[in-house]
């Protein structure tokens, strides 16, 4: 094996084992950010030993020996002045004497780790955007500089906000758990919305050149995925990656050659993805065994899933989503639901419909900057004939718009209504 195949094969078993890494340490050492820390000493060590050495046979255990070792160097250094770091010193020091197979202990608990590990990134001791950073940072392994460029921020603002989340958790004193009861129940509801921001950035980027940024999405479906196998009893788990397998099935027919956007009733759908598709359409039988009502993000999956089911969009079921968006509008009401709903029934029942809806929400403080709401409008009003009205819909959209390819768009159908 070539450096570059060696190389090649640390990036590929990093990406694997980092997450399980960290949340192993951080049980042992109760800190994320050391735990972190530890988790790079080991990566330094096998880029500077496997080249020379090869890859180890078991080349997670080999990374969480090198890691617990310098844990154990750590706490002597500190000459374990604080009990419980002294505490921490000896058992590792004892499971270090005791387990020499570090792989077989580290799977015996490592779904419970990386579940404590998914808890404690979205604790919500921290901002949401401090949420983000540090779950992309910890459990998808991003960089520094992957994450700035995924949501197009500057590098340092990054840096600080991990730093300050790991900050905050220490001074929280914030047990390396995984909550139990109603705590557990809200708190899940926190690492939901979490994933769901990450997939949402990436699925329609807010601001940039890009209408879409495929990476974050991937991040979110894999972490998704990940918490759907380590909470296999919330059904809201399993609606959240129904949702994002469905959505994602759409990738390769959401934008042109140069990257310009196609709106979803444009949409090439052979090119639509059947195999996630039928992932989605699992994850959402999954999510509807439950005798509970349905969550907000398995209604969500339910109303892609009519999409999915129909071949052509003029076979998409607009009754049955106008019908699942009210149920929606009852589960977790908001003003982008009612707006959805606007759309839905406009489908269904006639522009007149859904435009009733619409006007209704101008009014609406959190709305006022929203783009979606005068593009709504302006689809709206395109229909029933009202084409000036609507190019100053679709103008106003275009200035609200912070991404470039929308903004083209948005304008386009302006110029159209114009002439």
């Amino acid at each position: 094996m070539t450096a570059t195949d060696t190389h090649q094969a640390i990036h590929a078993i990093w990406r694997i084992e980092q997450a399980k890494l960290i949340a192993g340490l951080a049980r042992f050492t109760g800190d994320v950010g050391m735990a972190e820390e530890l988790a790079q000493d080991a990566l330094v060590a096998a880029l500077e030993t496997w080249p020379k050495n090869g890859v180890p046979e078991k080349p997670g255990a080999w990374l969480i020996t090198i890691a617990k070792r310098r844990a154990v160097d750590h706490f002597r250094r500190a000459r374990m002045r604080d009990r419980k770091h002294e505490d921490i010193g000896r058992d590792l020091q004892a499971d270090e004497l005791a387990i020499p197979d570090f792989d077989a202990a580290l799977d015996n608990d490592i779904d419970d780790d990386l579940l404590r590990l998914i808890f404690t990134a979205c604790h919500p001791v921290l901002s949401r955007e401090a949420q983000v950073a540090l779950t992309l940072r910890l459990l998808g392994g991003l960089t520094t500089d992957e994450i700035a460029r995924a949501f197009l921020v500057a590098e340092p603002t990054i840096a600080q906000r991990i730093v300050r989340a790991k900050r905050t958790l220490i001074e929280a004193r914030v047990p390396f758990e995984v909550p139990h009861g109603d705590d557990r129940s809200g708190r899940l509801l926190a690492v939901l919305g979490v994933i769901y921001l990450i997939f949402n950035e990436g699925y329609s980027a807010t601001s940039g050149a890009d209408w879409i940024r495929p990476q974050l999405c991937e991040e979110a479906l894999r972490l998704g995925r990940i918490l759907a196998g380590l909470a296999s009893g919330e059904p809201e788990v399993h609606g959240l990656v129904a949702l994002l397998e469905i959505q994602s099935s759409r990738f390769a027919a959401r934008t042109g050659p140069t990257g310009d956007p196609i709106l979803l009733l444009d949409q090439d759908r052979s090119r639509w993805d059947q195999l996630l598709i039928r992932r989605g359409l699992a994850a959402l039988a999954r999510a509807e065994m439950t005798a509970a009502p349905p969550g907000p993000y398995t209604l969500q999956a339910a109303i892609a899933a009519c999409h999915a089911r129909a071949r052509k969009a003029e076979d998409t079921d607009w009754k049955q989503i106008a019908a699942l968006y009210r149920v929606l509008a009852q589960v977790s009401p908001s003003p982008v639901v009612e707006l959805n709903r606007a759309v839905a029934v406009g489908m269904a029942f006639g522009p007149a419909a859904g435009l009733e809806i619409a006007d209704a929400l101008v009014g609406e403080v959190t709305l006022k900057n929203y783009h979606l709401l005068p593009s709504v409008r302006g689809d709206l009003l395109v229909k029933l004939g009202r084409h000036a009205e609507a190019c100053a819909e679709f103008e106003r959209a275009a200035l609200l718009t912070r991404n470039e390819r929308e903004r083209a768009l948005l304008r386009e159908r302006a110029a159209a209504c114009a002439s």
